[in-house]
């Protein structure tokens, strides 16, 4: 039996058409493979950028913040003051990201589909 699917694959050059079929699939396998590690490593790497910058960012913010609670407490000539300020400048955006969260997610998630769309 295994003679005959033989004889018939040769006779119709089949066999070969097979082992370039599976060559071919074999290739694109191993190509898709590549191309998932270099997309890993490109979200990956930016991923880490990014994170580096926020944590920068916080930093920088948080001197800052020190910096400027310290001037307004000279300013004002009181000790508390200017912590109370500087807190009350975080505190506001908080509060209304608070009371509006629902609609600032639904507008983010509105954003971030129009942006995923529109790279495709």
């Amino acid at each position: 039996m295994e003679d005959i699917k033989d004889t018939i694959l040769k006779f119709f050059r089949l066999d070969k058409l097979i082992n370039s079929l599976t060559g071919y699939t074999e290739s694109r396998i191993d190509l898709l493979k590549i191309e998932i590690r270099e997309e890993v490593a490109r979200v990956l790497a930016s991923g880490l950028m990014v994170l580096i910058i926020v944590l920068l960012g916080l930093i920088f913010i948080f001197f800052l913040s020190i910096g400027l609670a310290h001037y307004l407490n000279s300013f004002y000539e009181k000790s508390q003051v200017g912590y109370w300020m500087v807190a009350g400048i975080y505190g506001l955006p908080c509060l209304i990201f608070v009371l509006f969260r629902k609609r600032i997610s639904n507008a983010m998630e509105t954003h971030l589909m129009n942006m995923i769309r529109r790279k495709k």
